[in-house]
């Protein structure tokens, strides 16, 4: 009976690394994107039954089948270039420039300073040029030149962690390697938070739930095939909060770390002072994330003649952070009932009691049940069009098994990938992430119900038990287990 229930799993698991690999493969996210997104709806669907299957096997052995199973499903990651989105050549670029003593921040792509860095893989030149993903440079007199790295007349906008993470991928690749030393970097890392999520699962949770990250289609897709620097930021707040329930001061200093990689994680800093009731005890946790974040900016400040910053500003108005009305895409759901002057007051007011109800009535314990109702508060409410910043999403859902936010990760992909194949993409991205909202309720009111209810006393009891129980204890789907709650 034991080894039927593996095997099922290990058959989801074989189909689901199988389509992976044809989705990765295909080229249709210029020529035929509902196509493509066909094929990420097939591998959520293969990806939930294979959830699905492992609320059966025996936890004594869920660990191993969860990590073999994500060495499998990442390595899906690197059968084929980046496919759907051109953020690994900028990394590329960013390492080559600091290996000949340069700061990334102080010049641009596009800069003739830095020519002598050209090569023909990032700056093709002739019929190369003639791709959707490239944008014209100047070249010799008469010579088409063209470069793959994306905003090539802006500076970098990546924070210094992320620079050094390229630095290092640069410094151990083989000349002409190309773009496969950062996907095989985003597969180490991609298990490497695997590892960690059991890790802190085994401690205070369901080892289960670590599959909602190992075996997610977006980890593949995002943190290995386009080698997003996300996945660094998500694998740093796994240790963050995993470190924080047993010391702030180590924790809030992974926290800084995370935030120095991509700034994003700065909103699960509400999460890590689930409970705080103390300043003292709130700064035990931000000084040492502060310093951190300093510290790792210090040596680019000092070296840099150009802001460190880069064009962090310009991203921030080109997608309409900044202004409601400048950005169709941008508040999309408040949009729906509100004026658009009313949608980023309201955003401020709704963001800042969800982060004060997580500060004052969270879980010290369980930081990341905070860290992800505020993220994916944030994500609802700003509803972001990059389908790789949902790796967050995912890593915090790994660490506290809510899997309804799940959706929100899909809905960003959904916005990415299907919103081209519609002449209103504003209402594909506006419907999906209305979908994940639903969800979310949904989720949330079952988890409240009566039929739910009676979990919650026993939740922490549950996990005490899992390491005893090596048959019984939640599965990753199932509505028993510590880390149910909202």
């Amino acid at each position: 009976m034991i080894g039927t229930r593996i095997v099922r799993t290990a058959l989801f698991l074989s189909a689901l690394v199988a389509v992976l690999v044809l989705t990765i493969r295909q080229d249709g996210y210029h020529r035929d994107p509902a196509a493509l997104f066909r094929w990420y709806a097939v591998c959520w669907v293969l990806f939930a039954g294979a959830v699905w299957s492992l609320r059966r096997v025996p936890v004594r052995r869920t660990a191993a089948v969860v990590l073999l199973g994500g060495i499998a499903v990442a390595a899906t990651g690197l059968t084929a270039a980046p496919r759907t989105s051109t953020d690994m050549f900028r990394y590329a670029w960013d390492g080559r420039v600091q290996a000949a003593g340069v700061s990334p921040y102080d010049h641009t792509p596009h800069d003739a300073a830095l020519v002598s860095l050209r090569d023909g893989w990032l700056f093709p030149s002739g019929s190369a040029c003639a791709g959707p993903d490239t944008a014209r440079v100047p070249g010799p007199a008469g010579q088409a030149r063209c470069t793959r790295i994306n905003r090539p007349g802006v500076h970098t906008i990546y924070p210094p962690v992320a620079e050094a993470y390229f630095l290092l991928v640069h410094s151990v690749s083989p000349d002409g390697s190309r773009h496969k030393p950062l996907q095989v970097g985003g597969a180490l890392i991609s298990i490497g938070t695997t590892a960690a999520l059991l890790l802190v699962l085994r401690r205070r949770g369901d080892v289960r739930w670590a599959a909602y990250w190992a075996w997610c289609p977006a980890v593949p897709i995002e943190a290995v095939n386009n080698a997003h620097a996300d996945v660094l930021g998500a694998l740093l707040t796994v240790v963050a909060l995993g470190v924080v329930t047993r010391h702030r001061g180590w924790g809030g200093a992974l926290l800084g770390a995370a935030v120095a990689t991509k700034l994003l994680p700065v909103v699960v800093v509400p999460g890590a002072l689930s409970g705080v009731r103390r300043a003292r005890d709130a700064a035990a946790v931000l000084l040492p994330a502060a310093l951190v974040a300093a510290l790792v900016y210090l040596p680019y400040v000092l070296v840099s003649r150009e802001s460190v910053l880069g064009y962090l500003g310009g991203y921030a108005a080109e997608e309409g952070y900044d202004e409601p009305s400048s950005a169709k895409n941008r508040f999309a759901l408040l949009r729906l009932v509100l004026p658009d002057d009313w949608a980023l007051p309201v955003l401020v007011v709704v963001l800042v009691s969800v982060v004060g109800w997580v500060v004052w009535r969270g879980d010290p314990d369980r930081p990341w049940s905070g860290a992800l109702l505020v993220t994916g508060t944030v994500f609802l409410l700003l509803t972001p069009g990059y389908s790789w910043y949902a790796l967050l999403i995912v890593a915090l859902v790994a660490l506290d098994g809510r899997w309804e936010w799940l959706m929100v990760a899909l809905a960003g992909a959904a916005k990415y990938v299907l919103a081209p194949a519609f002449d209103d993409g504003y209402a594909v991205g506006t419907t999906a992430y209305a979908i994940a909202a639903c969800a979310v309720l949904v989720g949330w009111a079952v988890r409240r119900s009566g039929t739910g209810g009676e979990f919650r006393g026993r939740r922490r009891a549950a996990a005490m038990s899992m390491a005893s129980d090596p048959t019984g204890g939640p599965g990753p789907c199932s509505r028993t287990g510590e880390g149910s709650e909202s």
